[in-house]
């Protein structure tokens, strides 16, 4: 039964995101382990309050993390 946790800082994400993850993630585990992986694949959307996350000593808020999905590639 694999358990996946995918943690997100709040505010980022909307709730019709974060259910389109669940679902895909629960896809993959069935496209690598077949139709039975479905029912025991349990995925869990964890978030993180802005600002209590940090990367490279920085703390990262939801309007940082908006900020960068923004910029061109």
């Amino acid at each position: 039964m694999p358990l996946v946790d995918i943690e997100l800082i709040e505010g980022v994400f909307d709730d019709d995101q974060k259910q389109r993850m669940i679902r895909d993630v629960t896809e993959a585990m069935v496209n690598i382990q077949g139709e039975a992986m479905r029912g025991m694949t349990w995925v869990r959307v964890q978030e993180i309050a802005s600002g209590e996350w940090a990367i490279g000593g920085k703390p990262m808020t939801a309007e940082a993390v908006r900020a960068a999905q923004s910029e061109p590639a």
